[in-house]
């Protein structure tokens, strides 16, 4: 974290001072805000804010300015969590007939920016985004900030309006539903990888049975996309692999690609995204298949084969 600000004696230094700092500390900022709202674009209205507020704010006595602004980034997530609730905009995943999935981070792909690589450098994956997106605004706060960020819970009580002790059973109750919920997955990436490619060929393919043996029987599919489209939530391996097979096409220009620090797929037709497909595989077969397919939100990754 950050080291004290300086006292500086000149005023015409400290406004270059305090860019400077902020700018080193941009990087966490956006991954506790990734993380938070499962958006990149509204992750980089939230550091944005951050910033307005560390300029207007007289903060000469702060000793610790990424743990200040870690807090302030983590109220601003909060409040738009909330309105989100309050609008109703956006349910729960699997709730409502609806599924939401977060924004994923593509990178080895031509368009993607290299800079969004710092939201994932500790291998969030998609299938955990989608946990989190089940959790409360205070669940998600806690958990975040103290169970990924080491912030202390007296700070987070302070973010909620809580005290340290109830703030401290939020994160508790938000790691057990992460931890029950979110599907184990093999680490070797290089495996993964091959899962993947199996995947791609028997889809390409239209082989049935190669798709049913790579994935997992009780595997499940989610497809978002968006708000003109209808979503899907599919669970089982005949019923997946069948499906796979119909949409061919998503296969046909498939490029692997790291999503969220994972091996995934992205497929183009005429030049432009169809979808970005992440993978959880475990003991070999796919256990999870989370689908992006809304094309307002693929254009804005700015991808490009």
């Amino acid at each position: 974290m950050s080291e004290a600000i300086p006292q500086a004696g000149s005023a015409e230094l400290r406004p270059a001072e305090l860019a400077r700092r902020f700018e080193a500390e941009r990087p966490q900022l956006r991954a506790v805000a990734y993380r938070m709202l499962g958006s990149i674009a509204e992750a980089e209205d939230a550091v944005q804010e951050a910033w307005l507020k560390l300029s207007r704010s007289d903060v000469g006595q702060v000793r610790n300015l990424g743990a200040w602004l870690t807090t302030v980034v983590g109220r601003v997530c909060l409040d738009q969590l909330r309105s989100r609730s309050s609008r109703r905009e956006e349910p729960l995943p699997e709730q409502e007939g609806r599924v939401r999935l977060p924004d994923p981070v593509v990178s080895g792909l031509s368009g993607a920016d290299p800079v969004h690589g710092i939201l994932v450098a500790d291998s969030v994956g998609i299938a955990l985004m989608v946990v989190l997106e089940t959790l409360s605004p205070a669940e998600r706060l806690a958990f975040v900030l103290h169970d990924m960020f080491e912030v202390p819970f007296d700070g987070i009580a302070e973010v909620l309006g809580r005290t340290a002790a109830s703030t401290r059973q939020l994160a508790s109750r938000a790691r057990r539903r992460v931890q029950g919920a979110t599907p184990a997955a093999d680490s070797d990436n290089a495996r993964k990888r091959e899962v993947v490619e199996a995947f791609l060929s028997a889809s390409r393919g239209g082989d049935f049975d190669a798709l049913v043996a790579v994935l997992d029987p009780d595997v499940v599919a989610r497809a978002d996309g968006g708000t003109l489209v209808p979503s899907v939530l599919r669970r089982g391996a005949a019923g997946i692999a069948s499906q796979a097979i119909s949409f061919a096409r998503f296969a046909a220009d498939g490029r692997l690609v790291l999503v969220n620090g994972s091996p995934g797929v992205v497929s183009f037709a005429e030049g432009r995204p169809l979808s970005v497909m992440s993978f959880t595989v475990h003991a070999g077969r796919i256990t999870e298949l989370n689908i992006l397919t809304d094309p307002t939100r693929l254009a804005a990754l700015g991808l490009t084969p």
